[in-house]
């Protein structure tokens, strides 16, 4: 698979994966089952675990460059995260723009330091074993 196609489809999945979780917990007239917060905590374990899984995924199939793709893979995702939210989210939802930064779009942070973290590490443990 086209590298660029590979990235661009684990970023659609990690926007998608949590967006399906969430309908979970929503009633058909669009009311929240749960308390807001550990319907937050478990969104954010969602993505989480569907980020480390993808990154986990993806640099297995790396060789060399674990830092600046780390850091590529992470802005893509969270860009692509970011985008679909606005297109999709943010109308379904009727919140407005700061609402969703501080209540959504801030989590997304999350993508990028979590790839960067898989980079380092990475780079450090290739380093490390060619001593």
């Amino acid at each position: 698979m086209n590298r660029y196609l590979k990235i661009s489809l684990f970023g659609f999945l990690i926007w998608l994966v949590p967006f399906i979780v969430g309908f979970l917990f929503y009633s058909p007239e669009g009311e929240i089952r749960i308390d807001p917060l550990a319907f937050k905590a478990i969104m954010t374990i969602v993505s989480t675990i569907t980020q480390a899984v993808l990154l986990v995924s993806y640099f297995r199939k790396i060789e060399k460059n674990y830092l600046p793709e780390s850091i590529m893979v992470g802005l893509i995702w969270i860009s692509i995260n970011i985008v679909l939210d606005i297109l999709i989210l943010i109308p379904m939802s009727k919140m407005t723009i700061g609402t969703y930064f501080t209540q959504i779009g801030m989590q997304y942070l999350t993508i990028p330091t979590i790839s960067i973290a898989i980079g380092l590490v990475t780079k450090t443990a290739t380093e490390k074993g060619k001593k």
